[in-house]
């Protein structure tokens, strides 16, 4: 294997040449910004194949950055290491924008423990007397700084404006929204509600490109649309219940994270 160059929560990224990165789903799992200590099998793949998937059928809203995702499309010495089918995409290098693109279209999670503060979420007003888990009125840009290390923090419209600028924001709005809601409406005619999700841009040759994941376990909140019933928690296909294992558990968000039993 070639030499490592970055390694975020989940991926870990490897020097092709100038131009191009290897990007490899892991099998690590993290939850509050912090990666914990179990690894979960097969995890990667999954990863892998719902992002080339989600990819593929999102190129006519936005260019991406994925190049191949077989072996024979790596070169040397990756397309000889058989451990990466499956889990490895050839990109292209991008100037990361540095902002989380989250998009809402329930009231869950973070969102949810924001609107019963104030019935907002991240600055935009929302309609009194939501509950939990509620279809919002329409699909919401909540995006949150994208940090390093620690914890991603929530930016209100006119924060996110001055961080990337004007333009910037307004296209990226325009463009997550549409993403997301053709996720959603793929996922709910297969009987899965996408209730929020995350996406992360950069550019390529100047040009705005999709980049990381999209519509994975790891980026979205995946709730079995036969059940759905608002004013309370969902079951879901996702890692929350990883993260309500860990919130029971009494663990402050703070590293070291706990291990998982193998319930769990």
């Amino acid at each position: 294997m070639a030499e490592l160059a970055a390694q975020g929560k989940v991926r870990d990224l490897y020097d092709v040449d100038d131009d191009r990165l290897l990007l490899v789903a892991t099998d690590r799992i993290s939850a509050f910004d912090v990666v914990l200590p179990d690894p979960i099998p097969n995890k990667g793949r999954v990863l892998t194949g719902l992002s080339l998937y989600w990819f593929e059928r999102t190129a006519d809203l936005v260019p991406n950055h994925v190049v191949g995702a077989s072996l024979a499309a790596f070169p040397a010495p990756f397309s000889d290491d058989t451990d990466l089918a499956g889990r490895a995409t050839l990109v292209r290098r991008a100037r990361v924008i540095p902002m989380e693109c989250v998009v809402r279209g329930y009231l869950s999670g973070s969102g949810w423990a924001q609107y019963r503060e104030g019935e907002a979420v991240c600055g935009i007003p929302l309609p009194p007397g939501l509950t939990e888990s509620a279809r919002l009125p329409e699909s919401i840009f909540t995006p949150t700084t994208k940090a390093a290390t620690g914890h991603d923090l929530p930016l209100t419209p006119e924060e996110a404006r001055t961080l990337i600028g004007v333009g910037l924001y307004e296209r990226l709005k325009e463009v997550a929204v549409g993403i997301y809601e053709r996720i959603a409406a793929t996922a709910l005619d297969a009987g899965v509600i996408v209730a929020d999700t995350k996406f992360e841009f950069g550019f390529i040759d100047g040009e705005l490109a999709l980049i990381d994941e999209v519509g994975t376990p790891d980026s979205s909140r995946f709730w079995p649309a036969d059940v759905y019933e608002p004013g309370k928690a969902q079951p879901s296909f996702d890692k929350q219940f990883v993260r309500d294992w860990l919130d029971a558990s009494g663990w402050d968000h703070e590293p070291p994270p706990p291990g998982l039993p193998a319930d769990v």
